[in-house]
């Protein structure tokens, strides 16, 4: 019987359990079930004494290199105590799992469970917290790559405004913006002295959904699907960016973006140049996701991907800039 090509597959609880439980020998009680179906695929492993995560990536999402890639970074953060969700070897020692879905061959990762609660309004205290905790990964990866994505304003915005301009209509204010936005990056990049912007591996996702606080206040971070080399200020400005979209008053934020600025710099000083493009960083990364929106529409997106989405989208992105006091 000939089967119809899919896009991307839901694969099956019953499967994926009983797949964990060979390769990485756990009991015959353990359980699998969704967690999220996005750009990725999550499931939550249960066995009965502890929990793990199975990151299921979707078809031609990323290479075996590029996950590979992950997981060194991955490993190397975890040898250096920063709290994150690390990849957990089967019993061949292999971190990768093949699965051939309808669409095509997929990989699967496992993953350690982050304990804790995802919190969307961060308090002052946390905020410190991820400051501290943002600086002590950044010295870890300052000055190393990936064989990954380098993001710049070419890679970040020109990228997702050349998407963004054939989805929809060039002459929109809306795709007009992505344009101008990486004019006046590229601008910036120009204009300043870019030897003294600290340069390395960025996670690109850092905000409340890709994190854990636990009851002491501890962080873990997680999903690092998007990592790749970038000047390390780009996470800082995502990170602010997202703080500043979750705080209804912008007067509480302003006092939760100063304490995380100065967690970080206790641990890894800011120039000048990094601080006068903080904005334009989360930014970037702001109008890189439009770009992931488009790419990805027929198998994540189209449920909320429209005209209006994109207006309501880069009305916050101006209202981020305006809030720094930067017209685009």
């Amino acid at each position: 019987m000939n089967h119809a090509a899919a896009t991307s597959s839901i694969i099956s609880n019953n499967f994926l359990v009983e797949l964990v439980k060979e390769k990485f020998k756990l009991g015959p009680e353990t359980t699998c079930e969704i967690i999220r179906i996005g750009v990725n695929h999550t499931y939550l492993i249960q066995t009965r004494t502890d929990k793990y995560v199975l990151r299921l990536y979707t078809f031609n999402w990323r290479t075996k290199l590029e996950i590979l890639e992950e997981i060194k970074l991955l490993l190397l953060l975890n040898e250096n105590n920063i709290g994150i969700s690390y990849p957990i070897q089967d019993q061949s020692g292999a971190y990768i799992q093949k699965i051939n879905a309808i669409e095509g061959e997929r990989f699967a990762v496992l993953f350690s469970y982050a304990k804790g609660e995802v919190v969307k309004n961060l308090s002052k205290n946390i905020c410190y917290n991820l400051g501290i905790q943002i600086a002590k990964l950044h010295q870890v990866t300052i000055n190393k790559s990936l064989q990954r994505k380098s993001y710049n304003p070419d890679t970040l915005v020109h990228w997702a405004y050349l998407l963004a301009k054939d989805f929809f209509s060039e002459s929109l204010e809306e795709v007009q913006y992505l344009k101008k936005a990486y004019e006046e990056m590229s601008a910036q990049f120009e204009a300043i002295d870019t030897s003294k912007l600290r340069q390395g591996i960025v996670h690109l996702d850092l905000w409340s959904d890709n994190m854990k606080i636990d009851s002491d206040s501890k962080i873990t971070m997680f999903d690092f699907d998007n990592c790749g080399n970038g000047h390390l200020f780009l996470d800082i400005g995502y990170t602010l960016m997202l703080l500043f979209k979750e705080a209804a008053d912008k007067d509480i934020y302003a006092k939760k973006a100063k304490l995380f600025c100065e967690a970080y710099e206790s641990i890894s000083p800011l120039s000048e140049e990094e601080k006068k493009l903080i904005p334009y960083g989360g930014l970037a990364i702001w109008l890189h996701y439009t770009g992931v929106h488009v790419q990805r529409f027929n198998d994540f997106s189209s449920l909320f991907f429209s005209k209006a989405f994109l207006t309501h989208w880069i009305g916050f992105a101006k209202s981020w800039m305006a809030y720094n006091n930067v017209k685009i």
